[in-house]
């Protein structure tokens, strides 16, 4: 198969965790007999500096052409002061809009080896394996009008918040065929008891549902669900949300399991999908060698299996990073109470040795016999 993949490193530690997850996916295709086909352009503070444009059209277009693309990270204070239309950030929410990615996927998954990275207790965290999935191209990050206007001293400040349902009848279907891949149990999450959006979402799932007699659907105010995830996070199985609320409670989630920095994402919807780790540029750890490329090598993972269909591929890399936490290496994010932390790329290195071994095992076991 021919994997062809625009890469955008983007800023901040997104260069350094990319290259591991590159790394990653060449030796897991070559493994498997796949061919890469690369394509690497700028996005975000790094297109800023080159073009005055975070999302430049040939960048725009090589994703367009891709079967995929693989994102690092955008962002950084030195663009803080620009217009909003030309901070890095506007790059990717355009670039999620071209591509017609509606559709967010973040797994959080309490690893066994990671349970005391979790501010929770062990037997709180143990077991938790939850599914976000967030719309992505409306609700107030998108809605219009939205504008700051009048006086110093008198300014007032709009943004919208809107849902059409046909958004919502998409985003719940996906939600639902994903919970009948898993545990058949559905959380959504809303503020129907204070927004209009919120009723319309709550009103058009419980239709979706209907559809699926086979997933137990039930509903929670995203307060109660923030508490809840701290509380019960292993009760949670697909947890379908809106934008905003989505963005707030992955976050939460990525802490309920140890680090920002383990969590994968994709976003699908489009004829072109969009993956990337969910921790950010974090400028204030940039080229020190220290970030996390877990998130980015399982975003990988991700683009394997929800691009291509290649489940095997997708689950040896995520075996590879099990494994891989389960001999102690930890990164300085998850090296609690003194213990030694490697390097970002010690940590790719030791992830890439472990797939090479995995894979090997799996392409012998699965060969065809003379």
């Amino acid at each position: 198969m021919l994997l062809k993949i625009t890469i955008l490193p983007g800023d901040g530690i997104g260069p350094e965790v990319i290259e591991e997850a590159v790394r990653v996916l060449d030796a897991i295709s070559h493994s498997f007999g796949h061919e890469v086909s690369l394509t690497r352009k700028n996005i975000g503070g790094a297109a800023l500096v080159a073009s005055e444009d975070p999302l430049p059209p040939d960048t725009l277009q090589a994703c367009i052409s891709s079967s995929a693309v693989l994102l690092g990270a955008v962002g950084a204070p030195s663009f803080d002061n620009l217009p909003a239309h030309l901070r890095p950030e506007a790059g990717l929410l355009r670039l999620r809009r071209e591509l017609g990615a509606f559709a967010n996927l973040r797994p959080a998954v309490c690893y066994p080896a990671l349970e005391d990275c979790s501010p929770l207790r062990a037997e709180v965290v143990r077991g938790t394996d939850i599914l976000i999935v967030r719309e992505l191209l409306g609700g107030l990050y998108f809605g219009e009008p939205r504008l700051l206007h009048g006086p110093t001293g008198d300014r007032a400040a709009t943004n919208t918040m809107r849902y059409h349902e046909p958004e919502v009848q998409r985003i719940a279907r996906i939600a639902f065929d994903l919970a009948r891949a898993r545990r058949h149990s559905i959380v959504s999450v809303d503020k129907a008891n204070v927004l209009e959006c919120s009723r319309l979402w709550r009103e058009v799932v419980t239709e979706i549902g209907r559809d699926y007699p086979d997933v137990k659907l039930s509903h929670m105010y995203v307060d109660s669900a923030a508490m809840a995830l701290v509380l019960r996070p292993r009760d949670f199985d697909v947890l379908l949300t809106e934008n905003m609320f989505g963005d707030i409670l992955s976050d939460q989630a990525g802490g309920v399991v140890g680090s920002l920095g383990m969590l994968a994402s994709a976003s699908i919807g489009g004829p072109v999908a969009l993956y990337e780790p969910v921790h950010g540029s974090a400028p204030d750890i940039a080229g020190q060698g220290v970030a996390n490329p877990l998130g980015a090598i399982l975003s990988v993972a991700m683009l394997l299996r929800h691009s291509f269909h290649v489940e095997r591929e997708a689950a040896c890399i995520e075996s590879a990073v099990s494994k891989v936490l389960h001999m102690g290496n930890r990164t300085r994010d998850l090296a609690k109470d003194g213990r030694f932390a490697i390097s970002t790329a010690d940590m790719g290195e030791r992830v890439l040795e472990a797939v090479k071994e995995i894979a090997l095992s799996d392409v012998s076991n699965n060969a065809a016999p003379n």
